[in-house]
C-alpha cells in the first residue's frame, strides 16, 4: 500500500457537500465528509446542527493503481480534485483514521483551551499532528483557524482547540 492509497481531497462548490457525497456513493466511490456539531440560532431558538469539518471538501478514499478517478471531475457538486502535477494529492489514511475515531454520534467530539490569533502553535493530536501552525483566529464554536503547510501550500484550516499546543518556547 505506497504512496497510491489514500484520500483525495475534493473540493465541492459552496454548500453541495452532500449533493458531491450522494454523488459520488452513486458512482461506487468512497466518500467521507467529517461533521461537527454547531449551535445555531433560528427564530429566537438554539439548535444544534451537523456541519462540515472543512467546509467545500470531502475526502475520496482512492487507490489510484485500480481506481479509475476521473469521473469524480464530473460529479454534481464537484468543483474540482486537489491535484499534484496530473494525480489526484493524497492525505494519508491515518489522517482520516483520526477524524474518524474522534466521531460521536456522527459529529467530531471537540475539548478546549486558551490562544490567541498570531500564536504558533504545534497541532498536538488528530488531524494534522506533528505540523506546525499560526493561529489566524479563534471562533465562539471551539475551533481555531490555522494557517499551516500542507499539499504543496499554505493552507488555512479550522481545527479542533484540542488539537493545538502551545510550543515551548
Amino acid at each position: 500500500m505506497g504512496h497510491d492509497h489514500g484520500w483525495a481531497v475534493v473540493n465541492t462548490h459552496a454548500h453541495k457537500e452532500r449533493l458531491a457525497i450522494d454523488g459520488l456513493a452513486r458512482q461506487e466511490f468512497r466518500p467521507y465528509c467529517p461533521m461537527i456539531t454547531k449551535r445555531i440560532r433560528h427564530a429566537r431558538k438554539f439548535s444544534n446542527v451537523l456541519r462540515p469539518l472543512f467546509p467545500g471538501y470531502v475526502f475520496v478514499e482512492l487507490d489510484l493503481s485500480k481506481d479509475r478517478w476521473r469521473p469524480i471531475l464530473s460529479t454534481f457538486g464537484v468543483r474540482t480534485l486537489v491535484r499534484r502535477g496530473e494525480r489526484p494529492s493524497l492525505l494519508a489514511p491515518e489522517f482520516v483514521d483520526a477524524l474518524k475515531v474522534r466521531e460521536c454520534d456522527g459529529a467530531i467530539a471537540r475539548p478546549d483551551n486558551d490562544l490567541a490569533p498570531g500564536q504558533d502553535v504545534r497541532l498536538s493530536s488528530g488531524y494534522f499532528a506533528g505540523l506546525t501552525a499560526q493561529i489566524l483566529e479563534l471562533d465562539q464554536n471551539e475551533r481555531v483557524t490555522v494557517l499551516l503547510n500542507l499539499l504543496n501550500g499554505q493552507v488555512k484550516a479550522k481545527v479542533p482547540l484540542s488539537d493545538v499546543a502551545v510550543l515551548s518556547a
